[in-house]
């Protein structure tokens, strides 16, 4: 039996995804393109799969009816990001933000001045 679907992206998918963040919107050449320019190698053909299956999870969505067909990202960095993050925090620290901080800031790597200033500004706005 096949195994169904998945929702989730997968590593591919998400580097598909950063092309059309960064650039809007794209055919499948230019997304193909725009890896390339980053360092990632994809022939066309697997690209246009990957875009293809993109657009059947809804992250994509077709802004023409012709060839070439171009998309255009559905879900933002940021929403696509939160859910990952969401989906971290339930499976791995099983809905624990304490051991996911301490997991992320607990690294011997010391916080940089505006990584840290960042921080002290959302603790801020957490304040009542």
């Amino acid at each position: 039996m096949a195994r169904p679907a998945s929702k989730e992206l997968t590593d591919r998918e998400l580097e598909v995804m950063h092309a059309f963040w960064r650039r809007g919107e794209l055919t499948a050449s230019e997304a193909r393109d725009e890896l390339a320019s980053s360092g990632i190698e994809l022939n066309y053909v697997t690209v246009a799969n990957l875009t293809r299956i993109l657009l059947e999870k809804g992250y994509l969505e077709a802004v023409n009816d012709q060839r070439p067909f171009r998309y255009r990202p559905v879900r933002s960095f940021d929403e696509t990001a939160r859910g990952f993050v969401g989906d971290l925090l339930e499976r791995v620290f099983l809905g624990s933000r304490e051991q996911l901080l301490v997991n992320l800031l607990g690294r011997r790597k010391k916080l940089t001045a505006k990584e840290r200033a960042l921080l002290e500004q959302i603790l801020k706005e957490q304040t009542p």
